[in-house]
């Protein structure tokens, strides 16, 4: 038989009471009181019932994780910080998997899995904002991942443009003026690649220099598949850069892998940087200069907007949180950079 409050509290010589507050963390208990107790905890080894507590506030003690692809490291790495955020709240995390196809992500933001869940945290790639305002689930909701929307929301986003522009700041200083921008897509104008993308023109065009929009690529996907294949497609055209400013790690480790084919060194006949600063990028032959969003802040953020829903005033007005970020400089772009290692 497990160790109760009523064996904590006989040991400690209280109240199950004041066991109680001091394992919910109530804060009108003396500290004398918390450690005299704390101690009798440790000695027994108690482990509180955080199903029971949460089902006594009519919560399940689940939130959700919904993500577009578990093949992309970034999402694997930052459910993995969600995980960790939310076991500081005595939360159990679910991940979902939306394959970034606009029938799952509305299934989930409307709330599929209400009866299972007490909040979502959703990264949704192709949600509009008419979507999420016209949503009638009631579980709380917080939005991940750089699309813009105007929807009544928490939202937590790096800010991609200050990122992008930083990103091509670097190898303008390095002295490169025919710099690649590779993962455009079309149409959706409030996607994270056209946000970068307008980084990577307004960078040129502070540094006063004409952005080649030849120099655009857009992919299909977001793999080292479609940095490949776009890579290629540039070196056929007779546009050959000088750098590459990729969208992701993924497309900038799949384009070093074409120019090492066509005999082309990185970084002396072209510079590359990504973006996430996913593992992969610190453990190449040529490790990769990349953007690296802070993940964890992201994740603490996320969990911390959706339990504060959860706990306080759900009426609150919605907020957008800018999580931070910094471009670290490996050997893509300076020869003998470090590797491995942030």
């Amino acid at each position: 038989m497990g160790v109760s409050l009523k064996d904590v509290a006989r040991r400690a010589g209280v109240s199950i009471k004041t066991v109680s507050n001091v394992v919910n963390n109530y804060p009108h208990v003396t500290p004398q009181m918390r450690a005299k107790v704390q101690q009798a905890i440790d000695e027994l080894g108690y482990r509180p019932n955080l199903t029971a507590r949460h089902l006594r506030k009519g919560r399940t003690g689940i939130i959700a994780l919904a993500v577009p692809e578990f093949g992309n490291p970034y999402f694997a790495e930052l459910a993995g910080a969600v995980v960790d955020a939310a076991a500081r709240h005595d939360y159990t995390v679910l991940v979902d998997h939306t394959a970034g196809e606009r029938e799952k992500e509305l299934l989930v933001s409307q709330g599929f899995r209400a009866q299972v869940i007490d909040g979502l945290i959703l990264s949704p790639i192709h949600l509009e904002t008419e979507d999420l305002t016209a949503r009638t689930g009631t579980a709380p909701l917080v939005l991940l991942g750089e699309r813009e929307y105007e929807a009544p929301y928490d939202h937590i986003a790096i800010d991609n443009v200050a990122a992008a522009r930083e990103a091509v700041r670097h190898l303008i200083g390095l002295g490169h003026r025919r710099i690649a921008f590779i993962g455009s897509r079309t149409g959706r104008e409030r996607q994270p690649a056209h946000l970068r993308l307008r980084g990577w023109r307004e960078e040129h065009a502070a540094a006063g220099l004409t952005a080649d929009e030849k120099l655009v690529v857009v992919t299909d996907g977001y793999g080292r598949q479609d940095g490949a294949a776009a890579m290629a497609a540039l070196l056929d055209s007779g546009e050959r850069p000088d750098a590459v400013f990729a969208y992701n790690d993924l497309i900038a480790i799949g384009a070093m892998r074409t120019l090492t084919e066509r005999g082309l060194s990185v970084p002396g006949d072209v510079a590359v940087v990504g973006f996430d600063d996913i593992e992969e990028s610190r453990y190449g032959a040529t490790t990769l200069t990349t953007v690296s969003p802070d993940k964890e802040a992201i994740a603490r953020l996320a969990v911390d907007s959706l339990v504060e829903r959860l706990t306080g005033d759900e009426t609150r007005a919605p907020r957008r949180e800018r999580p931070g970020y910094r471009l670290i400089v490996r050997e893509s772009t300076v020869p003998g950079g470090p590797r491995p290692g942030p």
